[in-house]
């Protein structure tokens, strides 16, 4: 095999694994939700593109508040859907909106927009 080949050969096999840590093994700390004065747990989530932050974590027994603020006209991010909790949210272009629940059993629950292809992850401890 001529040099040329190898370089190629490697750089493929770099980028594939890149893609493969970046999509499916890559693991975000998360965000810890603050407390307010209201005795909620709050957290703001910026919806474009996906969910930033994507992880929030929360404790259980207190109530949570996650305000989502939608920046992008993608039809897929009209709603929020947390099937766990039995809670969802239309989510307007540019405006805030609160989701509220109680996370009652420590544990980690997804959340996604209506079709499913965004994904985030509310770990309750």
């Amino acid at each position: 095999m001529t040099p040329d080949r190898w370089i190629v050969l490697i750089l493929g096999i770099a980028l594939i694994t890149f893609i493969v840590w970046f999509f499916w093994l890559k693991r975000t700390r998360g965000m810890r939700a603050a407390e307010t004065a209201s005795g909620f747990q709050e957290a703001m989530i910026l919806v474009k593109g996906g969910y930033t932050p994507d992880t929030i974590i929360v404790r259980h027994g207190k109530p949570v508040r996650l305000k989502f603020r939608r920046e992008e006209t993608s039809s897929c991010s009209e709603k929020v859907v947390f099937g766990d909790f039995g809670k969802s949210a239309e989510l307007p272009e540019g405006q805030i909106v609160p989701v509220e629940f109680l996370p009652e059993k420590p544990g980690e629950y997804e959340f996604t927009c209506g079709m499913g292809m965004l994904r985030g992850t509310l770990i309750v401890e």
